[in-house]
């Protein structure tokens, strides 16, 4: 069948991510793969000290996307989407966005980034004997709570992006696993919220006497291959406002970034792993057994079909190189050269390998917003040398890259070296690895393992949302997610692998070890410019 055949029958698959500065979606064929595409791109906004996107930029942003990829699809070929086999919607984890009786958000959406959960997720982890980092759902309820926010009695119903999506297509109050673990923790038998968590919650806010308990507005967790729902009349109208896309479609579980990012690579069987590295970065390895006790960096979440995942999640990756390309292409524009973003970024990451092992000398510290996984609040881009540095553009950009992922070595460190955890392969995927071999390279040299990145890596999680689509009504063997993955879709294909040398090795080591020290001078600028 051809793609455009696939897409008249309605036997074509869609899948939506927000991402943080793009809402992508991937149209997948009856083998799962890719054959149309549409985006729209977005930025969050910095609103009385918070990140947030407003209602209107989502579903604007949403619709536009769709929008993208409706006249995509009609210009290659030649058709207008009326249905699909099956519709997924994937987002940002994390975050907070909590309804009243009438469906209206009550203060506007906190994304993942915001840091100003300290206290409650300090009390919280303490409470559970179990980390709860900042970003999480329960913190963000616990420290509006504490602060005694009015809004909090006329919640009836907290949800993340991903779920708030889906309720408003579906009518369905309900989240994928994968995501469900970044609100509250997960108890891998019953595959469900920790019964004993929500019971130390409910008795630690019961003094407040608010008119609902924790699973009054939760919503109702369904691990992958379930169905959760169908597009109503009224959802349709919200995705497609032209009216062509009809209801009735049926959807999966929504999931989070970080569970589309291990179906997308592959990496949902235990000693498995990746790293995704855009906006922000994170690495997830699949546990073979629980960690032997809590680590503040690390964070236990599970895969979309409810095993655990030992998490470390930075808030910052890419944007700070981004920053500096772009001062790149503002010279280029000045001297009156033709810009190409694509060459210029691939320029400038190639020259990366000619740098030195250590980058001479030379840190960049990429905090746009706080790193919690080392101790800051707050974020102050650096870039720092000494006099006796070897200052190069080679060395710049090395640093850069070394900078991009320096906070992510910090937690991977701890399970790697301390809690001794066994991992079989790592792939990476995102932006940080799209100049073929570069960031790859940096990668294995930090976490000193051999990395593999796919080919079809860069399609990202809107096609791994996708894939959990086909899985609710393409498994007719009944097959677990892992085994599904293997023989439905990647048949055996594990990506271009490369190992670390023990040159670069040697020299993100004694690269970390002055991005340590410096970390004092990143405390500094925080203090110093408020």
């Amino acid at each position: 069948m051809t793609a455009k055949e696939t897409i008249q029958q309605g036997k074509a698959i869609l899948g939506i991510e927000f991402g943080s500065t793009r809402i992508k979606a991937v149209v997948i064929d009856e083998e799962n793969k890719p054959i149309a595409q549409g985006s729209h791109t977005w930025e969050n906004q910095l609103v009385d000290g918070l990140w947030t996107y407003s209602i209107d930029t989502i579903w604007n942003g949403l619709q536009d996307c769709y929008a993208d990829l409706r006249a995509n699809v009609l210009k290659e070929f030649g058709v207008e989407i009326e249905t699909f086999a099956a519709i997924g919607i994937s987002a940002m984890m994390h975050g907070y966005m909590a309804f009243n009786e009438k469906d209206e958000i009550l203060v506007p959406f906190r994304t993942w980034r915001n840091t100003n959960t300290g206290k409650a997720a300090a009390e919280l982890s303490s409470l559970f004997n179990y980390n709860i980092p900042l970003r999480w759902s329960i913190s963000h309820l616990y420290e509006c709570i504490l602060e005694d926010n009015e809004h909090v009695k006329d919640i009836k119903f907290q949800t993340t992006l991903a779920g708030y999506i889906h309720w408003q297509l579906t009518g369905e109050k309900v989240l994928g696993v994968g995501d469900a673990s970044g609100m509250m923790p997960i108890d891998p038998e019953t595959q469900d919220y920790n019964d004993s968590m929500v019971e130390k919650f409910n008795k630690l806010i019961a003094p407040k006497n608010y008119p609902w308990k924790l699973m009054d507005i939760f919503p109702k967790v369904l691990v992958a291959g379930e169905n959760a729902g169908c597009l109503t009349e009224k959802g349709a109208k919200c995705l497609d406002p032209s009216g062509h896309l009809k209801a009735g479609i049926p959807f999966c579980p929504p999931e989070g970034d970080a569970g589309t990012g291990m179906v997308a690579t592959n990496a949902v069987k235990q000693r498995t792993g990746n790293v995704s590295a855009g906006t922000s970065s994170f690495s997830m390895i699949v546990l073979e057994k629980d960690l032997s006790k809590p680590y503040e960096p690390i964070d236990i979440v599970t895969t979309p079909d409810g095993s655990l995942v030992a998490m470390v999640h930075c808030n910052n990756c890419t944007s700070d190189i981004n920053a500096w390309v772009n001062i790149f292409k503002e010279y280029q524009e000045l001297m009156g050269f033709p810009v190409d973003m694509n060459a210029i970024y691939t320029k400038l990451f190639n020259a990366a390998l000619e740098g030195d092992a250590d980058c001479g000398g030379l840190m960049a510290y990429n905090y746009v917003s706080g790193e919690p996984v080392c101790g800051m609040a707050d974020g102050r881009p650096l870039f720092v040398r000494s006099a006796n540095d070897k200052f190069s553009l080679a060395n710049f950009m090395r640093a850069q890259l070394y900078g991009a992922i320096g906070a992510l070595k910090f937690g991977n460190d701890i399970l790697l070296k301390e809690e001794n955890v066994q991992v079989d392969r790592i792939t990476g995927h995102g932006g940080y690895f799209k100049t073929k071999g570069v960031g790859q390279r940096m990668l294995a040299a930090a976490l000193n393992s051999p990395i593999s990145v796919m080919e079809t890596a860069g399609e990202g999680g809107a096609w791994g949302i996708a894939l959990l689509a086909s899985f609710v009504v393409n498994n007719a063997k009944q097959q677990n997610l892992a085994d599904w993955l293997d023989e439905n879709v990647f048949a055996g294909n594990a990506g271009v692998e490369i190992a670390p040398t023990a040159e670069d090795v040697a020299g993100f080591n004694a690269y970390i070890e002055n991005y340590k020290a410096g970390l004092a001078i990143e405390q500094a600028a925080v203090e110093a410019k408020k």
